[in-house]
């Protein structure tokens, strides 16, 4: 199956204006957004799928398998037009059910005890309210890619117990460059809808870690605002999106201080001023002389 690439994403695609939930218009909209494109894939076979699920003794959540009876897969790009010059930017991906393959866990080398995947287990950090089980990189799951995400990292579907895989026991989660573990949704369905409201901004997936995006990719962000449903994201860090120069500190060192002058001494009542202007009595400068008689 050969993949055909239109220029543009036009109202004469009424069924992929549906599949991007209406966000290339917006994107069209927004300045210096420039070629909008979206790769249109014919929606998979049946067999496809019950292959897919066979091979992997696994089966696909129902979201994704319906998701896959529409389209094989889904690739939106655009770019923006600064100085002259076009930057790839937005990139938005869902691989094929024929990528949707397994990381792999066998060893890269041939030797017996060569490193694996399996060896990076950390249990340490166990499940909670506030944090789910993370996934395992052994039998204990199984993962496959979802996104590659620009060799940022790798969003993956998750069956959390092993094989075989249960529709119901899948989760979405990140795993960043450092192969740690972000969860991001319940469901296919979820995180669709945050890929597609994100607009594919480079690095958005991090927003869901801990240490959160580059400052590159905040002020990105700041000029291309995600459409997402935690605002604070955005309202609560906007300041730290843009450096700002504030003058009144970066120059409080230069300020002059004001230094109040001293006070001479308190002078006697009769006493009358010099040439210098300090108050003169009948003492010499040089402390010599009679003293003053009474």
């Amino acid at each position: 199956m050969e993949e055909t690439s239109p220029p543009l994403l036009g109202s004469s695609k009424p069924h992929l204006e549906k599949l991007t939930l209406g966000v290339t218009r917006i994107l069209e909209s927004s300045p210096g957004v420039t070629e909008v494109t979206i790769i249109e894939k014919p929606p998979a076979e049946r067999h496809m799928i019950s292959s897919w699920e066979q091979k992997n003794n696994c089966v696909l959540p129902e979201d994704l398998k319906n998701f896959y009876l529409m389209t094989n897969g889904f690739h939106m790009t655009w770019n923006v037009k600064l100085d002259e010059h076009t930057i790839p930017l937005g990139s938005m991906a869902i691989n094929s059910i024929s990528k949707l393959t397994q990381l792999n866990q066998s060893s890269m080398y041939s030797l017996p005890n060569a490193p694996t995947l399996a060896d990076l287990e950390d249990d340490i950090q166990e499940a909670s309210e506030n944090h789910p089980e993370k996934p395992h990189f052994d039998s204990r799951s199984v993962i496959f890619e979802l996104d590659p995400c620009n060799g940022n990292g790798k969003v993956c579907l998750v069956y959390k117990r092993g094989k075989p895989g249960l529709a119901q026991d899948t989760e979405i989660w990140f795993l960043d460059r450092a192969l740690y573990w972000h969860f991001l949704t319940d469901t296919f369905t979820a995180y669709y809808r945050l890929l597609i409201t994100h607009l594919g901004l480079p690095q958005w997936q991090y927003a869901f870690t801990s240490y959160g995006i580059s400052p590159q990719a905040k002020q990105w962000f700041n000029m291309y605002k995600p459409i997402t449903y935690n605002t604070n994201l955005l309202t609560e860090e906007t300041d730290s999106f843009v450096n700002k120069l504030d003058p009144s500190k970066v120059f409080k060192s230069k300020n002059k201080t004001i230094i109040p002058k001293k006070k001479g001494p308190v002078q006697p009542a009769g006493g009358q001023k010099g040439p210098s202007g300090s108050a003169s009595t009948s003492k010499s400068s040089s402390g010599s002389g009679n003293p003053v008689r009474k």
